[in-house]
């Protein structure tokens, strides 16, 4: 049965969280004719057997599976499976990780709403909430550090409908306070949305630490393998979306949630309760509409890849911390950022402010991404680029292959200069995401790159 709602009690504590990976959300004999792995529902429709029952599942009052546009047996075990592994109640897995993010800040701002989000995002992200959204009357208060209440604070206003940050941002690694930053949403009435695509839940959970609404680019370190595109909103089940001055559509009345058009029409507060009205709302407007459905045989990959991210993770954090600390050592780096440093024994950094929030909530690593500056001009990073031979130069993170990428010229192409330069994407700055190859071998291969660019 699709929408399964979850216990919101933490079920992922770190001695348990593989096992979850593998299991959570599919019983082969419930959900799989006993077939032990997950099978591929290649069905774009399903049988409605009578037609009360099809008048029950069109109206929303049985649940089931009739049309893979709204619900997939192989896509709703996913569904089950992250929300479970991220301590949610409800989960909507989508076409993309930006359809996601912009599912998940539309449903909360739609109809004329403002968010309140840090510059410091992945380039589309950024690019969204700035040059995008405004088109459908949502528009976004951006602010220098998520991590200043003060600022955060300020920018919150009446028609503000949620706050949203990375947990881990793409590329500085900057870590966010997640605890704090949802202190100040819920004072305000307002929820806190967090993208946890760069630590994954086997790192980090933010509805463990008081987030609302968890999403990802499962194309990334959920899937672990680049062979599959998609995303996904996790709902902590916790907010009350019932204040209707705040979220109007949530409370409007709705056809599409009602029983019959004869009979008063329901809304999604009044059909699904207040905790669950957002969620679904996403599932019956934005992905039945819109269409950014994720296809049952990605799921069925994505599936595959959870099996294996808790072991995955790990050893890509202890390589990643490795690289940063060669970077470190290196004369043409003028600056490298790896925030996971904080927990590295031995490290030549700097102490910052972000210190204490990692080693308080990320104490397993930030993540298997990290970036550096070089000395000189953007002809040195060409080099770079081009000399590596093991790292491969592909705008993706999360990979069982290590890869690099320029931001400025790629993931952040799209946002505005002054943007990029408050947050350190500058012309001569490099992203690596590391996989699972030898980091000695990782290491000779920037080594010789550098010598090539440098010679």
């Amino acid at each position: 049965m699709p929408f399964t709602e979850l216990s919101a009690e933490p079920c992922c504590r770190r001695r348990d969280f593989a096992t979850a990976a593998i299991h959570a959300g599919y019983s082969p004999v419930d959900d799989g004719l006993d077939a032990v792995v997950p099978p591929i529902f290649a069905s774009a429709a399903f049988d409605l057997e009578t037609a009360a029952r099809g008048d029950r599942l069109s109206s929303g009052i049985e649940e089931g599976f009739a049309y893979s546009r709204v619900a997939n047996p192989t896509v709703d075990i996913l569904e089950r499976r992250i929300a479970a592994l991220e301590g949610g109640t409800n989960a909507v897995a989508v076409g993309s990780g930006m359809a996601a993010v912009s599912f998940a800040l539309l449903g909360a701002a739609e109809g004329g709403g403002r968010l309140v989000a840090p510059t410091n995002l992945y380039g589309a992200s950024v690019d969204a909430m700035a040059s995008f959204f405004p088109h459908f009357g949502v528009r976004t208060d951006f602010v220098k550090n998520i991590n200043d209440p003060a600022e955060v604070e300020a920018a919150i206003g009446p028609d503000t409908r949620a706050v949203f940050a990375e947990s881990i941002a793409n590329p500085s690694t900057e870590p966010t306070d997640v605890r704090r930053l949802a202190d100040i949403a819920h004072r305000h009435g307002i929820p806190l949305i967090v993208d946890n695509t760069v630590p994954t839940p086997a790192l980090f959970r933010p509805i463990e630490h008081g987030a609302d609404v968890v999403v990802h680019s499962t194309t990334k370190g959920i899937c672990g393998h680049g062979n599959a595109v998609g995303g996904v909103i996790v709902d902590s089940g916790r907010f009350d979306w019932s204040d209707a001055a705040r979220f109007p559509h949530l409370s409007e009345p709705e056809l599409v949630v009602s029983p019959s058009p004869e009979q008063p029409w329901d809304s999604f507060v009044s059909a699904h309760g207040p905790h669950d009205a957002y969620i679904r709302r996403i599932r019956t407007k934005y992905v039945r509409t819109f269409g950014a459905v994720l296809s049952p045989f990605n799921a069925y990959l994505q599936l595959v890849g959870l099996e294996t991210l808790d072991v995955r993770t790990r050893q890509e954090v202890r390589s990643a911390t490795a690289v940063a600390q060669w970077l470190l050592t290196n004369p043409h780096v003028t600056q490298a950022n790896y925030s996971g440093l904080a927990l590295a024994e031995r490290v030549g950094h700097a102490a910052t402010p972000a210190d204490d929030i990692v080693r308080r909530d990320f104490p397993d690593g930030v993540g298997t991404i990290l970036s550096f500056e070089v000395e000189g001009g953007r002809d040195v990073v060409d080099r770079i680029l081009d000399g590596v031979e093991v790292f491969t130069y592909v705008p993706n993170i999360g990979d069982v292959r290590s890869m690099i990428v320029d931001p400025a010229r790629i993931t952040h192409r799209e946002v505005h200069p002054d943007h990029r330069a408050a947050n350190g994407v500058t012309d001569t700055l490099i992203r690596l995401s590391i996989g699972l190859e030898s980091p000695a071998d990782l290491i000779a291969d920037l080594s010789q790159a550098f010598e090539h660019a440098y010679r």
